[in-house]
């Protein structure tokens, strides 16, 4: 398998970036000011009691606190920088939202549904999960996806979001889906890639018809409409379900113009489809991806001034330290002990990190959390893949503060100090979850900052 890009690869990460960059105010993007980001928190929207002390001790506090929830790093070419006046969603908006889908004693399950089945009829749909990882390749018919990479397991996502949103049940969906032949007149040869159409057939008997076409940009033989896909999970959503996910492992769009789509929410209608695609470590040579970058090393220091200074920017920054016993300090050295190898199961697990965060997020949208410009943090918007590897897997305090309400108070049907044991709860709950993931570097790393971000709690 070729090597993906190596530049920082010896990089010994010795400064953190602990504020947006400079090419934020290049950008346009004005950060949030410490007391808004603590109001943000709040019922009432106004500041906690904890920040009514004196101006040099505020300071301190939020200072400190960017070591275990730094801002967003805002780097040339990420969404905030191409939308540097997007709005943000503060508890108390989301609290009034009056669309906001409030969760159930008889609805408050989870389900993920499984990638779907290839049948007979359509094998050649196999060939369009192959990337093209040089010029000139062409996929075999029946090749297999990939011979490095074994596939990911739906269970394993359905144990991650139990840990991740702690509180609602998570199931497998047991019906699986599987694709048929949509015939009509205008549909192409079935041994074709050019194909217009296929069905998407539920257990009932019912079939969608789902868009296709080649990859604008090649890298796929084949894509699949994600809005005919969403069609499909709002019609099979089950009545105790609180949301749905459906994995796909072809590459999809959503408008004709688009190269691509990871994945979409209809947060409303409580569905959202992921594609496993363009995560797979395969392509990490052809896209250039950083690997020695990915979160947490992506708030290394020298990253964002490197990524600076080819925009003609000094990264200005002042430099905040982040000691050996901060979260993200932790996260950083403990992630970088762990050696990424071109193993299956090293890269398969690789791959699983991608997705889990992906999948959280864009169930985070059916939760009625908007994308985040408070913090780095697992709702805030990315432009791309490269982007997507450097977002941390964990919530920062005012999209936490969301689901700590939700979980404890509306669906536990607990009282407001509930939501505290419910916070060291969920953090134990995604400790014991990572252990079985340490040998990848983002578990091993989330593990480390959960393990600091508890004993911060025990002290408090």
């Amino acid at each position: 398998m070729p090597k993906s890009k190596s530049n920082g690869a010896s990089c010994p990460h010795s400064s953190l970036q602990l504020e947006p960059s400079a090419y934020a105010a290049e950008a346009g993007f004005t950060w949030q000011a410490s007391a808004k980001r603590d109001a943000a928190t709040t019922k009432r929207g106004t500041q906690s009691s904890g920040t009514k002390a004196s101006a040099s001790r505020d300071a301190q506090r939020a200072d400190d606190q960017l070591s275990t929830f730094p801002g967003p790093l805002v780097l040339p070419w990420d969404d905030l920088g191409w939308d540097p006046e997007a709005k943000p969603q503060s508890f108390k908006s989301w609290y009034q939202e009056k669309q906001r889908n409030k969760p159930t004693a008889a609805r408050k399950t989870l389900y993920v549904v499984d990638v779907p089945e290839i049948t007979k009829q359509v094998e050649m749909m196999q060939t369009w999960l192959q990337p093209q990882l040089s010029e000139g390749h062409k996929p075999k018919k029946q090749a297999p996806v990939a011979e490095t990479t074994p596939p990911l397991a739906a269970q394993d996502f359905v144990d991650y979001l139990a840990a991740f949103y702690h509180g609602f049940e998570t199931k497998l969906f047991s019906e699986g889906l599987r694709f048929v032949p949509w015939k009509t007149k205008a549909t192409a040869s079935k041994k074709s890639v050019q194909q217009q159409y296929v069905g998407l057939a539920t257990a009932d008997g019912n079939t969608t018809r789902i868009r296709a076409r080649p990859s604008p940009d090649g890298v796929f033989g084949g894509q699949l409409s994600l809005e005919d896909i969403l069609d499909t999970a709002i019609a099979m959503l089950p009545k105790d379900a609180y949301a749905i996910v459906l994995l796909m492992d072809h590459d999809l769009y959503e408008d004709e113009e688009d190269d691509f789509c990871c994945g979409r929410a209809y947060g409303g209608s409580r569905v959202c489809v992921v594609s496993t695609a363009r995560y797979r470590p395969e392509l990490d040579a052809k896209t250039e991806l950083d690997r020695a970058h990915m979160w947490p090393a992506s708030h290394c220091r020298d990253l964002a001034a490197k990524l600076c200074a080819e925009q003609d920017i000094h990264n200005s920054t002042r430099v905040i330290s982040a000691g050996p016993e901060s979260a993200l300090r932790a996260a950083v050295d403990t992630s970088s002990q762990v050696k990424q190898a071109d193993t299956p199961e090293s890269l398969r697990g690789l791959w699983f990190s991608r997705l889990a965060r992906t999948v959280s997020h864009e169930l985070g949208h059916c939760f009625g959390m908007g994308h985040c410009i408070y913090y780095a943090c697992l709702m805030q918007s990315t432009a791309g893949v490269a982007e997507d590897v450097r977002q941390p897997p964990y919530l920062c305090p005012v999209c936490m503060s969301k689901v700590s309400y939700m979980a404890s108070v509306e669906l536990l049907q607990g009282s407001e100090a509930s939501r505290q044991t419910y916070l060291e709860e969920r953090y134990r709950s995604l400790e014991t979850l990572c252990d079985r993931w340490k040998h990848v570097g983002l578990f091993a790393g989330y593990q480390a900052w959960l393990r600091v971000r508890l004993a911060d709690l025990t002290d408090q």
